[in-house]
C-alpha cells in the first residue's frame, strides 16, 4: 500500500517525537530495558507509539475545539479567523485553474501548464517551437 509524501513524513515526524519522548522517560524512570527481549521491546515501542497516535488525536481535537469556540466568539468563520479564505477562480468549478496554453491549430485544445505535456505541446516543441508561442495573454 503506498503511502502519500505528506502522510509519510508525518509518520516520520511522530517516529521522531517518538524516539524522544521514550528517550526522555528513559532519563526520567531510569528503566532497565536490558532485562526485556527483543520482542518485549517492539511491543513496548508499538504500545508506546499507538499511545502518542492517540494523545495525538486527542490534542487536534482539543485544538480544533478552542478555535471553534474562538471563531464562535467573534462571530467569524473559522476560515476567517484564520485567514485562509480562498478567492473563486475565475469562472469554472472553485479552485479550478486557467488554461495558459492555446493550441493554435485547435483552439479547443487547452493546457494549464500543469501536469503532462499535451501531445500536440510536446510535438510543437520537439519541431523546434517556443512555450511562449502557446501562451494565452
Amino acid at each position: 500500500m503506498a503511502v502519500s509524501g505528506a502522510r509519510a513524513e508525518s509518520k516520520i515526524h511522530i517516529a521522531r517525537k517518538l524516539v524522544i519522548h521514550i528517550e526522555r522517560e528513559l532519563k526520567m524512570a531510569k528503566f532497565d530495558l536490558s532485562a526485556y527481549g527483543l520482542n518485549e521491546l517492539r511491543r513496548l515501542g508499538s504500545d508506546v507509539e499507538n499511545e502518542i497516535t492517540v494523545r495525538h488525536q486527542q490534542e487536534l481535537g482539543k485544538a480544533r475545539d478552542q478555535i471553534l469556540s474562538m471563531a464562535q466568539d467573534l462571530g467569524l468563520s473559522v476560515e476567517e479567523l484564520l485567514g485562509t479564505t480562498r478567492k473563486k477562480a475565475k469562472g469554472g468549478k472553485p479552485g479550478a485553474v486557467q488554461p495558459r496554453y492555446r493550441n493554435p491549430a485547435d483552439s479547443q485544445q487547452t493546457w494549464t501548464g500543469r501536469g503532462r505535456q499535451p501531445k500536440w505541446v510536446g510535438e510543437a516543441l520537439a519541431n523546434g517551437r517556443n512555450l511562449d508561442d502557446f501562451r494565452i495573454l
